[in-house]
């Protein structure tokens, strides 16, 4: 089992590593500059170059079906699941391939509402339900991951 977190805006790092030492996980911590990351054999830290999509392309190449990735980006959360990972965003929202579609649509039609001129807001602040609702969500899909899913 692997945890591929795209780290740069990641607000639960310490949630990763956390619910990750419980299970026995790997992870991967993903970013286009230094990070610090626990020094712990099982905690990989990546730097990738700072390109146009380099982290979501590290990422994307080395989904799988015993991964999960840790991500807000919709379009690598839909490159993730094609691969066959698990995907769950920072607030602990579980993208599937049932949901991704919309979430596709909803992410294109704020893009053109903003190239439009129109004022959308961004998305709520981070909450301390959000981080409880991660570590639930990425300690099921762990307990899931170990039984082969």
């Amino acid at each position: 089992m692997r945890i591929l977190v795209d780290a740069d805006a990641c607000p639960v790092k310490e949630e990763v590593y956390k619910v990750a030492a419980r299970h026995g996980a790997s992870v991967a911590i993903v970013s286009n500059s230094p990070i610090r990351v626990p020094a712990h054999a099982w905690i990989e830290r990546v730097i990738v170059s700072d390109g146009f999509d380099a982290a979501d392309d590290w990422i994307a190449e080395r989904a799988a079906p015993d991964a999960i990735c840790i991500t807000a980006d919709i379009l690598l959360a839909d490159r993730c699941l094609k691969s066959g990972a698990a995907v769950i965003a920072p607030n602990g929202k579980l993208f599937t391939l049932n949901s991704i579609g919309a979430a596709i649509a909803t992410r294109a039609i704020m893009a053109d509402l903003r190239a439009g001129g129109d004022a959308v807001g961004g998305p709520p602040p981070f909450s301390k339900n959000d981080r409880s609702r991660f570590l639930s969500s990425l300690d099921e899909a762990l307990v899931r991951a170990k039984r082969g899913r």
